[in-house]
């Protein structure tokens, strides 16, 4: 199984770095695509990206994580980062976000209708948006897995491993 991890310049590292490998632990090829060549993460990691958007062909991939931090933000406004997205919601693909991540979805208008959890900070931009916020550490809505925050990283990587081994 081929996943796709999709993020920008400021990246939450924990939520990078985390499901990175918690996923090529459990044997699936993990591939991190950005619009930069060099990312710098919140907390200072440094990240070279396997691609970059425009080289994504997302029919390739079988799932979309997208972590959180300013990177969603800054990622939410490149047409690529967003027909890669909308692949994954359109297809019904597993998507799993935390903190900000949402943002990218927002934008694509995939939200309305759909529970899930976000940061405290954009829970109103869900709401606007449609969508239905659920204070928890993991909410699962079919092909959706969010999480709020780093303290929510094991809950939200072990509800997503068992929808891929579902999937």
């Amino acid at each position: 199984m081929k996943i796709l991890i999709i993020t920008g310049e400021g990246f939450e590292d924990l939520e990078l770095l985390y499901p990175y490998h918690r996923l090529k632990e459990e044997g699936f090829d993990v591939i991190i695509a950005s619009n930069k060549e060099v990312l710098k993460g919140k907390y200072g990691m440094t990240v070279k990206p396997d691609t970059l958007f425009d080289k994504v062909n997302p029919e390739e991939f079988d799932a979309l994580v997208i972590p959180g931090g300013k990177g969603p933000e800054r990622i939410r406004i490149d047409e690529n980062a967003l027909k890669i997205a909308k692949h994954f919601v359109d297809a019904k693909k597993p998507v799993a976000f935390i903190c900000h991540g949402v943002q990218v979805l927002i934008s694509i208008r995939a939200v309305s209708g759909r529970k899930a959890t976000c940061w405290y900070g954009v829970k109103d931009d869900l709401i606007v948006a449609g969508g239905e916020f659920i204070d928890k550490e993991v909410v699962v809505d079919e092909n959706f897995v969010s999480s709020r925050h780093p303290g929510d990283l094991y809950a939200w990587m072990r509800e997503f491993v068992k929808l891929l081994n579902h999937a």
